[in-house]
């Protein structure tokens, strides 16, 4: 039997891998609690939508504008700068007395984590060989799927037993011994190229980027996916009360969908290895679509489990397909900005989808408002099939 491996550049990965977990467990430390704590400050309900929304309309645009500094100056210095700037950010919650401290914090927070999803997915990009680049963002999505379920686990019971100072204080610690691994990665290469390009020029090479073929797939599949994602974490916790099932219920499904996303990464990131990343990717968002489109039918626990257990096989079909074809279809010169856009769509398909299909729900109820959570990833589908022109992309672009 042959032995798994991890990916080729092994003096970085280990060091990555706990990079992006400390810097990605903060904003799932703060999902569960963040509303709560905004109306104990005395926020208004249309208050507290806009301070939870305020982190991705800042994150969105700063994702681009630093995967622009990550060309330029490698992963390294952008990583330690937003890593420290978070731990900042998680100190400010505690000392938030207003809602309009909390709004300010999170806008701050929102910049400062601008940084770390493009360097920490280009150092994973830089650190993949040439034919184990599926793997490398498997395991790049592994540390992602491990924060969101040690924070989704966590954030609750610190708050309900310790106070919500007691999240936002593990919070900063994280981050701070993730900037302190930060600093002893190596620094990555800094392109030449970019140092010296003008900020217009780099507009056109974003808007390049965004034409260019196999990126259209990996860009629209991750707004779609987390689109979707964003309605469905905001219409399935309704449709299980229509149930007569509370709150367990949801954090169980939501549980079960992380471990399941996080468990098979490494699988799916081998299999867009060896077949390439076409299948993978329509073969996710075709079982996407088809578990978001059957969840409002279903009405006992066990079924939701197995559909949202669906979604996350889905999930970890097609995020490390997708996130390879980043690295596949981009030269190091313009990485940062290549990861940077990729993160931004994905802060940004939450954001949209949270409201937008709530919106939708409310005028064709919850029910046929959460089948609906499809579309997006139907619609990418068929637009991964049209870019990808029916052939499977060779494992070397």
């Amino acid at each position: 039997m042959r032995k798994l491996r991890i990916p080729e550049a092994r003096s970085v990965f280990p060091l990555n891998f706990a990079v992006t977990f400390t810097g990605f467990l903060d904003t799932h430390l703060l999902i569960p609690v963040v509303a709560l704590y905004a109306w104990n400050l005395g926020a208004s309900v249309g208050m507290i939508g806009l301070i939870v929304g305020l982190y991705s309309i800042a994150n969105t645009p700063a994702n681009i504008l630093f995967g622009r500094l990550v060309d330029r100056w490698g992963y390294k210095r952008p990583l330690v700068i937003g890593l420290a700037g978070d731990a900042v950010a998680m100190f400010l919650y505690a000392l938030c007395r207003l809602p309009f401290h909390l709004a300010l914090v999170r806008l701050f927070h929102g910049v400062t984590g601008g940084m770390v999803g493009p360097a920490t997915m280009s150092a994973a990009v830089d650190d993949a060989s040439g034919v184990r680049k599926g793997r490398a963002m498997g395991f790049y999505g592994t540390a992602m799927g491990l924060a969101t379920l040690v924070g989704y686990g966590l954030s609750g019971v610190m708050a309900s037993r310790l106070g919500y100072g007691s999240v936002f204080y593990f919070g900063a610690a994280m981050l701070v011994l993730g900037a302190l691994l930060a600093v002893v990665m190596p620094k990555g290469k800094a392109s030449m190229m970019a140092v010296h390009v003008p900020l217009g020029e780099d507009m056109k090479t974003i808007w390049r980027l965004l034409r260019r073929r196999g990126l259209v797939t990996s860009y629209s599949s991750i707004f779609a996916q987390y689109f979707a994602f964003g309605g469905v974490v905001t219409l399935l916790p309704l449709h299980v009360r229509t149930l007569g099932m509370g709150a367990f219920h949801v954090g169980m499904l939501l549980a079960i969908f992380a471990v399941v996303f996080t468990a098979l990464q490494f699988l799916g990131g081998g299999i867009s290895d060896r077949i390439g990343r076409l299948i993978p990717v329509t073969s996710g968002l075709a079982v996407c679509v088809v578990s978001v489109t059957v969840m409002p039918s279903l009405g006992s626990f066990a079924l939701l489990a197995m559909a949202i257990a669906l979604y996350g096989a889905a999930y970890a079909l097609l995020f490390p397909a997708i996130s390879a074809l980043v690295a596949d279809r981009t030269s190091p010169d313009e990485r940062g900005r290549a990861t940077g856009i990729f993160h931004a769509l994905l802060t940004g398909g939450v954001a949209i989808g949270a409201p937008v299909m709530g919106w939708v729900a409310q005028l064709v109820g919850v029910a046929l408002g959460l089948a609906l959570c499809s579309a997006a990833a139907a619609a990418a589908l068929v637009l991964a099939w049209v870019d990808l022109g029916g052939r499977a992309i060779a494992r070397r672009s």
